[in-house]
């Protein structure tokens, strides 16, 4: 398995603390990039602008990545694109009833 999908998978770990559905599943994670010195750089979004809980969230991803020794892990936050439920995966819209 290859970095970026070792961090995938655990960040699919992470779960949303109000809706307690994967991060990755509500497609929050926008980009995983990773340089030569194994510095990541981790694009994510939130499902609302000004939501309180992200230091929560970025606590539970540094936490979830802490063992592969990164180099470097930056977490950057956007909100361009703006975040749709079209983002989420399908199993995460089954349990929220959609």
């Amino acid at each position: 398995m290859n970095m970026k999908d070792e961090i995938k998978k655990r960040l699919k770990n992470v779960l949303d603390p109000e809706l307690n559905i994967s991060i990755v599943d509500l497609g929050l994670i926008y980009d995983i990039k990773i340089n030569k010195k194994k510095g990541v750089k981790i694009i994510m979004t939130l499902t609302t602008i000004g939501c309180p809980l992200f230091p929560i969230i970025e606590n539970e991803v540094k936490r979830s990545l802490k063992d592969l020794k990164l180099k470097n892990l930056e977490l950057v936050l956007t909100f361009d694109p703006p975040w749709t439920m079209d983002m989420m995966s399908q199993e995460s819209k089954l349990a929220l009833g959609f």
